[in-house]
């Protein structure tokens, strides 16, 4: 089995949680750069904003397991 084989595989596995994944990373990057376009906010607070996607990401997917547990 190759590497692309192997990636392939994984990638058919998880597609829904990758799609997923794909899709928040997509609206949050467009929400905070259409923020900051309009405010023209300080490069450092759009910087801050993106890496706060990370914590929302996985306070996000958190949310969405222990509701999905219930």
């Amino acid at each position: 089995m190759s590497r692309l084989d192997g990636f392939l595989t994984d990638v058919r596995a998880q597609k829904w949680g990758m799609v997923g994944d794909l899709a928040f990373a997509i609206v949050w990057v467009t929400i905070v750069s259409a923020i900051f376009s309009i405010l023209d906010g300080p490069t450092w607070a759009y910087y801050m904003f993106m890496l706060a996607g990370i914590v929302a990401y996985f306070g996000f997917v958190g949310s969405l397991e222990r509701a999905q547990q219930r």
